[in-house]
């Protein structure tokens, strides 16, 4: 079995945190002075109906959009003033799938980890979607996939890429039974490690040390 990347020391793994926070979509304020908080080992699910700013308050801590007030930090600094350093340990999946239809799942994972900067031999990228159920799909053009099977390249470059940070809207989408409990075991493994993740989803979760924020 694969595995994620070596386990972060707890005394010395940083946390990531959300200062005041405040969100304006036009003429709209989604929620305001929000403060958040996540350690090593957890997993913060964040829920609510459409429209009320789960996708923004994602956006805002990865870096994509700013915040009308307030700031996100990485390890107690703000990410606008270190973003390539924070940037470095993130792993963002957002709503769409972002994988390239033209390209197999192999060649989805190989230039995934060209832009990561990371070395992803042959071998480790076979096992990876190997254990996610694509043996024999790995050299077809991702436009050939089902949705499932989309969710399940970007499962294994969940596994591949050197992250701590996960943040992850909607993961759970167009998952089988099967495949929800495959990814739930997949960011228990991230937890075990020290890793932290931000999810969004409409389901209830079965993961560990799982905290919720109802916006």
């Amino acid at each position: 079995m694969t595995d994620i990347n070596s386990s972060i020391p707890q005394s010395t793994a940083p946390m990531l945190e959300a200062r005041a926070i405040t969100c304006v979509r036009g003429e709209r304020e989604l929620f305001s002075r929000l403060d958040l908080r996540v350690s090593p080992g957890e997993c913060l699910h964040i829920r609510g109906e459409n429209g009320v700013g789960k996708t923004s308050l994602l956006r805002l801590l990865t870096g994509l959009s700013s915040s009308e007030s307030g700031e996100v930090c990485w390890d107690g600094v703000s990410i606008k003033q270190d973003s390539s350093e924070y940037h470095s340990k993130l792993l963002f999946l957002g709503h769409r799938d972002a994988l390239k239809e033209d390209l197999t799942a192999l060649e989805n994972l190989r230039m995934y980890a060209a832009i990561d900067g990371i070395e992803l031999a042959d071998a480790e990228a076979f096992s990876a979607l190997w254990r996610f159920n694509l043996q024999g799909r790995e050299d077809l053009p991702v436009s050939c996939l089902s949705a499932g099977q989309k969710k399940r390249v970007l499962m294994a470059r969940m596994l591949t890429r050197c992250a701590q940070v996960w943040v992850l809207d909607e993961p759970f989408n167009a998952l089988d039974t099967q495949a929800v409990h495959e990814l739930q075991s997949l960011i228990e493994q991230h937890l075990e490690g020290n890793g932290l993740v931000v999810l969004t989803s409409h389901q209830p979760l079965a993961i560990s040390n799982l905290r919720v924020l109802d916006l």
